[in-house]
């Protein structure tokens, strides 16, 4: 593995060391990005130098921090090309461990944890970020502690629980979970590990980038659809692919982002609607698919960005609409996606209506975790269509 040249801030462009653990940046607040020597790397560090490597995401070693990986098999997801529409391809990272791509992250937070010698993590989470940690803390011998609205999805609780993290439930928004991990990390000893609160979640998550690359034969799509909470794995890729052409992997191309929201918490979708860099809070956020159920993502100046500068655009979609195609995946590609992968389904079939896409353009779906972490929610939303008929 590559050692870390620096960490950069991306507000001030304020260089840090990465001797010790860093949150964020101590001037302005900002997201700090893991930076490396790419030119000596671009001499040693090939396309082909891939070939025969383990095929989880630390096949990527040379661009990821650490020296010695905490993994469980994440990464090298599958790259499925839609069996109903050309063009069309499912990057389905609900076969991840822990059943989401939040696995990426934490197995690169987790990794630069024990390598700091850190003894206490913590996390506020909508869900898979919360399982991902529990997992991931208890493979490196390290204590989580974690905070998660009480309305989550059963099988998050019961994974962290069985994990042995210690998990408060909060009756509120992951905002109110982040709130209570803010006023208590330093007492408790909590190094946190939030959203963006840390530079190396940002590190696993950009390994979709180098796989969506790698997997369409280094020809990037037109266009990648990302459902967008935290945002981490848009601003993974779009810094994956800055990488890889630095790198000499890529040209100059990029594909345009897409970020797609619920409509019941579209901070993102409103802020670019109205032409703004930074998004407000969303008040009263309410949405089925927990992932999404973001108020405010920490690094929105930066998703913005990104939209802009790929010419992508942000979508939003209902629950209903939602659900829905969450079955009709199941039915026609045989993936059971989360509800926030299958609000990629929605956004797609909307961009091909308004000629945003045409059926010529390569086209990325993230779809972000299992449905089987969401049985309740969608057995719910199901119960009217599949309720046993009356006997006589």
């Amino acid at each position: 593995m590559a050692s870390i040249a620096f960490l950069e801030c991306t507000k001030c462009g304020d260089h840090l060391d990465a001797k010790t653990p860093r949150t964020v940046c101590p001037k302005d607040g900002g997201v700090l990005y893991a930076r490396y020597d790419l030119d000596k790397l671009k001499n040693s560090f090939r396309r082909e130098s891939l070939s025969g490597r383990r095929p989880t995401m630390w096949r990527y070693a040379e661009v990821l921090p650490g020296s010695e990986p905490v993994s469980l098999g994440e990464g090298l997801t599958p790259m499925l090309p839609s069996r109903t529409t050309p063009n069309v391809f499912i990057k389905d990272e609900g076969l991840n461990p822990t059943a989401s791509f939040k696995a990426r992250g934490m197995s690169a937070a987790v990794t630069m944890a024990k390598a700091y010698g850190l003894k206490k993590l913590a996390a506020p989470s909508a869900g898979n970020a919360a399982s991902a940690l529990a997992a991931y803390a208890a493979a490196a011998g390290i204590e989580a502690y974690i905070f998660m609205p009480k309305d989550v999805p059963v099988a998050n609780r019961v994974e962290c629980q069985s994990y042995g993290a210690h998990v408060t439930l909060v009756d509120g928004l992951i905002s109110d979970c982040a709130r209570m991990v803010g006023e208590r990390k330093e007492k408790e000893g909590w190094f946190d590990v939030s959203t963006l609160k840390e530079p190396y979640r940002v590190e696993g998550k950009k390994t979709m980038g180098y796989e969506v690359a790698e997997q369409l034969g280094w020809k990037l799509p037109q266009g990648i659809i990302y459902p967008t909470g935290g945002g981490v794995g848009l601003l993974g890729m779009w810094k994956s692919f800055e990488e890889m052409e630095a790198l000499g992997w890529i040209g100059p191309e990029r594909p345009k982002m897409v970020c797609v929201q619920s409509d019941g918490c579209a901070p993102i979708v409103k802020a670019w609607d109205e032409g703004k860099a930074v998004a407000e809070t969303w008040p009263n956020a309410a949405t089925s698919a927990a992932g999404l159920r973001v108020p405010k993502a920490y690094g929105d100046y930066l998703i913005l960005d990104i939209l802009k500068k790929s010419g992508g655009t942000a979508v939003t979609a209902t629950d209903p609409e939602i659900i829905q195609a969450v079955g009709q995946w199941a039915r026609t590609e045989g993936v059971f996606a989360a509800p926030e992968g299958a609000a990629a389904l929605v956004a797609y079939q909307k961009l091909r209506d308004s000629k945003f896409f045409s059926s010529d353009d390569e086209v990325v779906l993230f779809n972000t975790g299992s449905g089987l972490k969401y049985l309740e929610v969608i057995d719910a939303h199901n119960a009217d269509r599949f309720r046993p008929a009356a006997s006589n």
